[in-house]
Parts: structure tokens; C-alpha cells; sequence
């Protein structure tokens, strides 16, 4: 038994080295393991940062690729400036000549009419009062002109010509008694006193005898030339008084001087309004052109005669939903006044600029413009004024 232990003793103290030699290769190969594996992940690192270093790399080329190119194109794109105007339209004011009170209003705002259309009818019991004036100072002077042109009835020349009869037989009957009395007179029959009555009443009967023949000549001849003109100076007068008077009652029924559209109706039936005061405004459709102020470094692609193209954002193409577009030829253009010029801060900021107004009408008015609307122009400015010209033509 001892000996078998002891084998046994033999066999453990032999066997334990053996576990001893097999545990310390696995110390050794762990080791080595994990070398590698760190050699491997610095490499797998390395590489990472290899690959993103070219990345980036490849990233600050294609970049600068990119920024050369946006510049080229950015010089050959062409360098498009936006104007603003406004549209605007003839304006009529219509006021009243005489005072009077609104009787009544035939047009509303919006309403399009024609010229000689009754805007307005006033009421002025004032003028009705001097047309009639006036019509009865006609018929005066006309009743005078036709009497003087007429002359004298033939009734009042019987009546003349009667009175002259009648002077005369009473001349020769008073010639006859003076014959009679100076010849008894001289034979001493008749006082020297009767002698003279009858002298003076021959004398007065030979008067009156020439005064009846003049009327008569006056009743033949008719009225004289100076009193024709006179009465018909009258009458001129009195028509001319009588035209003032109606032109004055027409004037109180207001008509439209123009064709267009009612703008604005200023005043309301039964007031009173004052001569001059304005009653509404007319627009004409058809006189319409667009506003727009430019500095003069822009005054070039504005001359005079020079077309462009307009959109107006209020109204859209009949054809489409597209904005609708004018086509506008400049025919004036004004410098504004000193507050409207931009000034520089320094000597090195340049020169002063002055703004102008620019003003063209519209090759082809269109009816559903209204004044006010905005008017937006887009305009290549890289090209020279004789680019402009042939793209126009």
C-alpha cells in the first residue's frame, strides 16, 4: 500500500510539472494574439485615414472645380435688372360753370360713356329767371327793329296827309282874310290892329301848314337808317343776353367732354355746389402710359423711341394663367428735381446721380388697365444700347 501511494505520489509529482508545461504556452500564444490583433486595428486605422485624407482631398478638387465653373458661368449669364413703374391714365375732372343744387346723377363709378353723355342735371331756379328776362328783352327789341324796318301804316299816312290838307285850306282861308282886311285897312275901313291879327294868324296857319307837310314826307319816307341800325343793335343785344342765359342752363346739365370711364362721383343728390367745385372724374381708357423713374446710369436703355417689354401682375393673359406682358415705347423723359439725386459720401464713391422719369405709352392699349397698376421691367443690362435697338426692330 505504502508503494502503491507512492507510485502514486511519484505519478502526481510527475504529472504536475507536465500541467505546468502546458499552461505557460497558453500565457505565451494569448499574448501574442492580442499583438496581432492591435497590429491588425493600427493598420485598419492607417488605412481609414488614408482613404478619408483622399476623400477630403478629392472633396477640396471637386470643390474648387465647382467654384472655377460657378464663376465662369456666373460672367456669362447675363445680369438681369428689374425696373418698377406704374401705370397711369388721363384724368378729367368735370366741374360745375354755375351754382346750383344736384338734381340728379346718371353715372356710377365705372360706368363707360360716351362723349356728349348727361353726366349731371342741376337745379338753379336763378337761371331759369334770366332766361326769361331775356327771351322778353328779345321780343322788345325785336318789336322795335320790325317797326322801324316797316316804317309807318298806311293808316298813318292817310292821317298825315289829312292833317296836311286840313293846315292847308286853313292857310289859304287865313292868306284870303288877311288879302281882305289890309285892303280895307287901306282905305281906312279896318283898324290897324285887326290888320295885324289877321297878318299873324296867316303867318301861324303857313307854319303849322309846313310842319303837317313835313310828317307827311316823314310817314312816306319811313323810318331813318340810324334808328334801323339802332333797333337792330337792340335785338344783337338781347340775343346775345339770351345765348349767355341758356348757355348758362346747359351748363347746369352737365354732359362728358370726353369718351371713357367714370372714375369717381365726388358729389350726392340735393347739395348745393359752388361754381367751379368739382362733381366727378373721368378716366380715358385709351391715353394710357407708364412711370417709371431710372438713375442716368440707366438712361441709356431708355432713350427716346426705345420698345421694351413690361408684365403686369394685376391682370393675367387671355391665353393663359401667364402674367400679362405689354409691349411700351418711350416718347419722354425729365430729370427730377435735386432731392431725387443720389450724392456721394466721399470723393471716392464717384460722381452725383441724377434720377429721371421716363414715360412710355403702350403700342397697343389694352382696356383692362387701370391706373395704379404696377408695371415690372426686366432688363438684360450687359447689352449695349445697339443690341437693344436690333432686338426691338
Amino acid at each position: 500500500m505504502t508503494e502503491h501511494r507512492d507510485d502514486l505520489g511519484d505519478e502526481n509529482t510527475s504529472t504536475e510539472p507536465t500541467a505546468d508545461l502546458k499552461a505557460e504556452p497558453t500565457e505565451h500564444s494569448t499574448d501574442g494574439y492580442q499583438r496581432a490583433h492591435l497590429k491588425s486595428k493600427n493598420a485598419k486605422k492607417k488605412a481609414l485615414i488614408k482613404k478619408v485624407g483622399i476623400a477630403l482631398a478629392v472633396v477640396v478638387v471637386l470643390g474648387v472645380i465647382a467654384y472655377g465653373l460657378f464663376k465662369s458661368n456666373q460672367h456669362s449669364e447675363p445680369q438681369v435688372t428689374t425696373f418698377q413703374g406704374q401705370m397711369q391714365m388721363q384724368q378729367t375732372s368735370i366741374a360745375a360753370k354755375v351754382p346750383g343744387r344736384i338734381a340728379k346723377i346718371f353715372v356710377t363709378e365705372g360706368d363707360v360713356i360716351e362723349a356728349g353723355d348727361q353726366l349731371i342735371e342741376m337745379d338753379s331756379p336763378e337761371i331759369n329767371a334770366k332766361v326769361n328776362q331775356a327771351r322778353a328783352a328779345k321780343q322788345a327789341a325785336q318789336s322795335q327793329l320790325e317797326k322801324a324796318e316797316n316804317g309807318a301804316r298806311p293808316q298813318e299816312i292817310a292821317q298825315a296827309r289829312a292833317a296836311w290838307q286840313a293846315n292847308k285850306a286853313a292857310a289859304d282861308l287865313a292868306a284870303s282874310t288877311y288879302k281882305r282886311v289890309n285892303r280895307l285897312y287901306q282905305e281906312g275901313l279896318m283898324t290897324q290892329q285887326r290888320r295885324d291879327e289877321a297878318y299873324t294868324k296867316y303867318l301861324a296857319t303857313q307854319d303849322e301848314t309846313e310842319a303837317a307837310r313835313l310828317q307827311y314826307d316823314l310817314a312816306l319816307e319811313g323810318t331813318r337808317s340810324e334808328d334801323e341800325s339802332a333797333a337792330a343793335a337792340q335785338v344783337s343785344q338781347a340775343d346775345a343776353a339770351l345765348e349767355e342765359a341758356l348757355a348758362a342752363k346747359d351748363e347746369a346739365n352737365l354732359v362728358s367732354p370726353i369718351s371713357g370711364i367714370v372714375d369717381d362721383v365726388i358729389v350726392n343728390v340735393g347739395e348745393v355746389v359752388g361754381q367751379g367745385v368739382p362733381l366727378l372724374t373721368l378716366v380715358d381708357n385709351d391715353d394710357q402710359w407708364v412711370v417709371l423713374n431710372v438713375t442716368e446710369d440707366y438712361l441709356n436703355y431708355f432713350t427716346i423711341g426705345q420698345e421694351f417689354t413690361g408684365t403686369i401682375p394685376a391682370l393675367t393673359s387671355p391665353s393663359s394663367e401667364q402674367p400679362y406682358t405689354m409691349q411700351f415705347r418711350v416718347y419722354t423723359s425729365s430729370v427730377l428735381s435735386d432731392f431725387a439725386t443720389w450724392r456721394p459720401t466721399n470723393n471716392d464713391d464717384g460722381f452725383d446721380v441724377r434720377t429721371f422719369e421716363i414715360k412710355a405709352r403702350p403700342t397697343d392699349p389694352d382696356s383692362r388697365v387701370r391706373s395704379g397698376m404696377s408695371v415690372l421691367i426686366k432688363m438684360d443690362t450687359t447689352q449695349s444700347t445697339s443690341q437693344l435697338t436690333k432686338s426691338t426692330e
